[in-house]
């Protein structure tokens, strides 16, 4: 048996309400444009009847166990012949009938082809205030912001791909953010990413939807945040070491005056930990990234790859080495100054501007020597 050119994929968690008019209005569209093609519903343990209700209405139903809507999605695009998928929910909120913009920029080459609500229009009562005004536009700024996407909607749950495209993805998270994690790989991978505008209506159901929004919204930003060692580890451990260590060098000849607050070496010890914090945040994106490509679940990074390639556990461990002798000597030199007195009171400012900075470069050097051993280790888990 040939397989057809689209499959339309419906998530389905009792959807009795709406789940005919949907299938219907799907097999509509491929009929009227001819269209070789199938209505997958990917049912997630509904007890309202609605497998019975799609089966009747010409869908093929397929059981999926694992509760999630990630999960659904998975199992209807697994079970999915097509060439191309088409998903969208099934509370009657996106017209199904309405397609033909999806497929003609599958069939031009687009990878992954995405709706654009905003473009389209939101009809009345068709989303909640919270999520057009705030939720969606904040999190599909964050994930622009983050990953360089060209897409304005992020998570218009209506939208097309190639089923090639999608095996390259390799989705893994089974929730709502299955919605981000499908753009940020679309998008770390390269591929074509397209939008067309859609009009979002109200949904058909007389049931709360199965959205929960500041749950879904956290599991959303979360997902983004742990997909850009970047931005959660990088970039706030840079500035606070850049910091840091101004504030640190300013303080260290002398105390200081901003205005009328005098800055001394309380404040010095503060500087210093913004350091270590940082330089820790950093080795964290690098331990971050390192996995995330072994393991699959971000795409090779050229850039990181042209910089492995120049460091070595041998470079680590002397730039490690010599940080730890520069804490040591400087360690030494006030232990010189208190035998100088007789090992009795000294100032506490005087060797405090002196230990400060020989525990950090003993720590930093440390942490060095160790990161490297272990980065080590990842490499040969890749190799």
């Amino acid at each position: 048996m040939t397989s057809p050119e689209l499959s339309i994929v419906m998530p389905c968690l009792n959807e009795a309400e709406t789940i005919e008019v949907c299938v219907a209005k799907a097999r509509r569209f491929l009929e009227a444009g001819g269209i070789d093609g199938e209505v997958v519903v990917a049912d997630n343990g509904s007890r309202d009847g609605s497998p019975a209700i799609a089966g009747r209405a010409g869908a093929r139903v397929v059981d999926v166990s694992e509760r999630g809507y990630g999960s659904a999605l998975q199992g209807g695009i697994a079970a999915a012949r097509g060439r191309y998928v088409i998903m969208g929910d099934a509370d009657d909120s996106y017209d199904f009938s309405a397609l033909a913009a999806f497929v003609e920029k599958l069939r031009g080459g687009a990878d992954l082809v995405m709706g654009d609500r905003f473009a389209g229009g939101v009809l009345p009562g068709a989303m909640p205030p919270l999520h057009r005004w705030l939720g969606n536009p904040v999190l599909s700024a964050i994930g622009r912001l983050f990953f360089h996407s060209p897409v304005r909607d992020f998570h218009c749950g209506l939208r097309g791909f190639s089923k090639a495209a999608y095996e390259r993805m390799q989705l893994r998270t089974t929730g709502m953010e299955f919605a981000s994690e499908m753009v940020v790989k679309a998008t770390l991978l390269g591929m074509r990413v397209d939008e067309v505008p859609i009009v979002l209506h109200p949904d058909g159901r007389s049931h709360p939807p199965h959205l929960r929004s500041w749950r879904d919204g956290w599991r959303h930003l979360r997902f983004l945040l742990l997909y850009s060692p970047r931005w959660l580890f990088l970039y706030p451990g840079l500035f606070l070491i850049v910091v840091g260590l101004a504030l640190g060098m300013w303080l260290i000849p002398a105390p200081r005056t901003v205005g009328r607050f005098g800055l001394d070496v309380h404040t010095l010890l503060y500087a210093a930990a913004a350091v270590l914090i940082g330089f820790q945040a950093v080795l964290f994106a690098v331990f971050t990234k390192f996995f995330a490509i072994g393991a699959g679940l971000l795409p090779e990074d050229v850039k990181l790859a042209k910089v492995a390639r120049h460091l070595s556990l041998e470079l680590g461990l002397i730039v490690g080495a010599i940080l730890v002798l520069a804490g040591v000597a400087g360690s030494l030199y006030a232990v010189g100054l208190w035998g100088g007195a007789s090992f009795g009171a000294l100032s506490p400012r005087q060797m405090f501007r002196l230990v400060i900075p020989a525990v950090t470069a003993l720590t930093i050097g440390f942490e060095t020597i160790l990161a490297s051993f272990f980065l080590s280790v990842l490499a040969l888990t890749r190799r």
